[in-house]
């Protein structure tokens, strides 16, 4: 197993974070979309335009890991954007998680993870926010058991397609790492 690292990701990193995004969202998702609506979702969202703006925002952070190296997965989080009425000005959110599929299902999701969350309950207590595709039961029995809950839905628009995404929620009194021990690795990614 090559040498693993989780750092936060600088400004240099949005080339990088941009390929990697596109990678593995494409290699999640991509069989659910018309070529074109994905290319331009893909750009639309995972361009190096896109990625530095996510990395000079304050508000975000973003995490790279690398295996020898070469970067293999990455987190993002930042202020909730959720439909959901509870949604406060406070709230924080896992907007992403993944990992190339060689790396998943090895415990590795499960220290991003940590450090992601780690980020999300500094400072003052606050509910935690995830929204996940409604297929992904591995991601959805993951955070479950790291004291997420199901309380929405909603609907992701990639071009003419809208998947059905579940909103997931930890409340503010449920405010510590010591959950995630109890939640083992993640199955995938965040959405």
């Amino acid at each position: 197993m090559p040498e693993i690292t989780i750092r936060r990701a600088v400004p240099a990193d949005a080339p990088v974070l941009a390929d990697l995004a596109a990678r593995t969202f494409s290699d999640t998702f991509a069989h659910l979309y018309d070529p074109a609506d994905l290319a331009a979702f893909l750009e639309a969202s995972y361009s190096i335009a896109a990625m530095a703006a996510d990395l000079a925002d304050p508000a975000k952070a973003l995490w790279l890991v690398e295996a020898a190296g070469e970067a293999v997965g990455y987190a993002q989080c930042g202020p909730c954007e959720l439909p959901h009425a509870e949604v406060t000005s406070s709230c924080r959110e896992l907007k992403r998680l993944y990992l190339l599929k060689a790396f998943q299902n090895g415990g590795l999701g499960g220290r991003l993870f940590v450090e992601a969350l780690a980020w999300m309950e500094a400072g003052e207590a606050r509910d935690l926010w995830i929204g996940v595709w409604s297929e992904n039961h591995g991601a959805q029995r993951f955070y479950q058991r790291a004291g997420f809950e199901k309380v929405g839905e909603y609907g992701f628009k990639v071009g003419s397609t809208t998947d059905r995404e579940f909103i997931l929620r930890r409340f503010a009194d449920r405010f510590s790492n010591n959950a995630l021990r109890k939640a083992g690795p993640v199955a995938g990614e965040a959405n």
